[in-house]
């Protein structure tokens, strides 16, 4: 149960880290932000990274073996970073259409995927 709540949190993490780190390139879209200068896109940005911390900590604290969670340090990173990856190519097909998902990127994926497997192994 641990395992399945830490993957549940970490997702809602990255969904927020995702909107923060890469949203605001559409912020030009919006005509609320259309003249929103650095600083403002900067602590908008800040203040949905806010939200990611409130999912990846308790994610990181629950899941991690030394709090009696299931998984090692190295296995929660590979998670996180198979999540993200994930998260990120949803999002950038939903809301970049000019992007293109090639294959040389699904190969990638498929070894970072391959690093899951590799980090489970006992």
């Amino acid at each position: 149960m641990k395992g399945f709540f830490t993957i549940a949190l970490l997702l809602l993490s990255n969904i927020f880290m995702t909107l923060a780190w890469y949203g605001h390139l559409k912020f030009k879209d919006l005509k609320w932000f259309e003249n929103a200068g650095l600083i403002t896109i900067v602590l908008i940005s800040w203040g949905l990274a806010l939200f990611e911390y409130f999912f990846q900590v308790p994610a990181n604290r629950i899941g991690y073996e030394g709090n009696g969670g299931p998984f090692s340090l190295l296995q929660l990173k590979v998670i996180q970073e198979v999540i993200t990856l994930i998260i990120f190519v949803i999002f950038s097909m939903l809301f970049f259409k000019t992007e293109t998902f090639k294959w040389n990127h699904f190969v990638g994926m498929c070894c970072l995927v391959l690093a899951v497997y590799f980090i489970f192994r006992k």
